[in-house]
């Protein structure tokens, strides 16, 4: 299993999108600090997910989300 994941600043100002095998690994690299792009807007919560069978599959949704139209569907997603 793989999972797309959205990170989000304590400050609610900065997302992260990523994929990984284990959410919780991941988070624990962010708030370490071991990812380079995401260390300055520490620490990060998991707010949302999705599960995929296949990497090439999460890839792809990582992809469309990391476009104008995703970030658009991210947005949508605060308002829920």
């Amino acid at each position: 299993m793989f999972y797309l994941y959205i990170l989000l600043n304590e400050t609610n100002t900065r997302t992260y999108t990523g994929v990984t095998d284990n959410i919780e690994r991941r988070l624990r690299q962010h708030n370490a600090g071991r990812v380079k792009s995401s260390k300055p807007y520490r620490p990060y919560r998991v707010f949302y997910t999705e599960v995929f069978e296949t990497l090439s599959e999460a890839v792809q949704m990582e992809t469309y989300y990391k476009t104008s139209a995703g970030r658009k569907k991210i947005k949508s997603l605060f308002n829920k």
